[in-house]
């Protein structure tokens, strides 16, 4: 009964997500009198002008480009960085090391939207505005808090034996660090850094607030600007129609990622 119930909840909430997505689907590849004549219905005829129409109206490779790059420097940083800490706090241990841990944590409760005006105040004084090289070092400090309370946890793991008997063999504690537990902690370094992509790459407010340049946006960030220009179209169009579908697509990225970036 409790498993059939289960069942059911997860079929609901796929459902509720699928939805959405079928919709957004069939949307792009419509035309406009069939967007607007069956919203529901397989697109008749099937085009791929609204992809294109995207495509040639904005710098679409160039913003991936962007993306890739902050998004994959970002990630190399934070497992190494992340790491280092939580070996600190594990070798540490006692107050100091719940000190420390709670020191980094801390770093979560703090809603990213309260830090815009000292973050964009910092990089303008640094000449990290409009900067790729600024949006990485930023984001990979505002997301230490996240790998180093992920990587602690993985850290405490390791048993102390293990390092111990490297010490009485002489290792220091870099070689320790390099040769022990950085290896042993390889799945949960895998682990963080799959989290850590992910909401790099859907990073949309401090892309926002720090690139002006068209040129340096990265994919999230032009989800907020495409869909105006797009959409313009959309109310400025006979009857409020456009043929441009992929607007819906654009929006329905935007929402998303301005909703993790609320939660």
């Amino acid at each position: 009964m409790i498993k059939g119930l289960g069942r059911a909840v997860l079929l609901g909430y796929a459902v509720i997500i699928a939805a959405p997505l079928y919709f957004v689907f069939i949307s792009v590849f419509k035309s406009s009198q069939a967007f607007f004549a069956r919203p529901l219905g397989w697109p008749e005829p099937f085009t791929l002008d609204n992809i294109v129409s995207v495509f040639r109206e904005q710098p679409m490779g160039r913003y991936f480009l962007n993306s890739l790059q902050v998004t994959f420097s970002t990630v190399l940083m934070e497992p190494l960085l992340g790491s280092l800490i939580a070996y600190a706090i594990y070798r540490f241990g006692g107050k100091l090391g719940g000190f420390l841990f709670a020191f980094y944590t801390a770093g979560l409760i703090v809603p990213s939207q309260v830090n815009m005006l000292p973050i964009y105040s910092l990089a303008h004084q640094l000449g990290w505005s409009d900067r790729l090289y600024g949006l990485i070092l930023i984001s990979a400090a505002m997301l230490l808090p996240v790998s180093v309370f992920m990587l602690t946890g993985f850290m405490r793991l390791i048993s102390r034996e293990i390092l111990e008997a490297g010490s009485i063999d002489g290792a220091g504690e870099w070689t320790l660090y390099w040769r022990v537990a950085l290896p042993l902690s390889a799945p949960s370094l895998a682990a963080t850094a799959t989290f850590l992509l992910v909401m790099v790459w859907n990073d949309l407010l401090i892309p926002m607030l720090l690139l002006n340049s068209k040129s340096k946006l990265t994919a999230a960030a032009c989800r907020a600007a495409v869909p105006r220009g797009i959409c313009n179209r959309l109310s400025g169009s006979a009857g409020g129609r456009s043929r441009d579908g992929a607007c819906l697509w654009q929006l329905y990225s935007y929402s998303c990622s301005a909703s993790s970036w609320r939660a």
